[in-house]
């Protein structure tokens, strides 16, 4: 039986609840939802432009995965959480610096809030 195995790393904000940054479980890794938080300062990114907060996030989930062995090259499903729908264009724009030709399946929705108000959060499954 494949036993699952908690990551954690100080080079991305420590989580803000009762879960962990990732488990790796069955040849995958799940990563839990990063919001824009600075791992040195522990809170939110003070920007106005979205994309700077949905590469925040991007470069949090790339901590954890290098923490847990992998990158995101092996990301194979990605969801995207905005406070507001509008900001979708600018997200996608700043995603797409992030994955090349085989970019993972994705899910994007509009949410009535997320934690500590932030604009942006992203979760992600990838492989171990």
């Amino acid at each position: 039986m494949d036993e699952k195995r908690v990551i954690e790393t100080d080079l991305a904000p420590p989580a803000v609840g009762p879960y962990s940054q990732a488990i790796v479980a069955g040849g995958f890794v799940f990563l839990s939802g990063q919001v824009p938080l600075d791992p040195a300062t522990g809170r939110l990114i003070e920007s106005e432009d979205v994309g700077d907060h949905v590469a925040r996030c991007f470069e949090n989930l790339k901590a954890v995965l290098e923490a847990a062995g992998s990158d995101l090259d092996r990301a194979v499903k990605v969801t995207l959480y905005l406070a507001d729908i509008h900001d979708y264009r600018a997200a996608n724009e700043a995603y797409a610096r992030y994955f090349g030709e085989a970019p993972p399946a994705r899910a994007a929705f509009q949410v009535a809030r997320l934690p500590l108000n932030a604009r942006v959060e992203i979760d992600m499954i990838a492989l171990a």
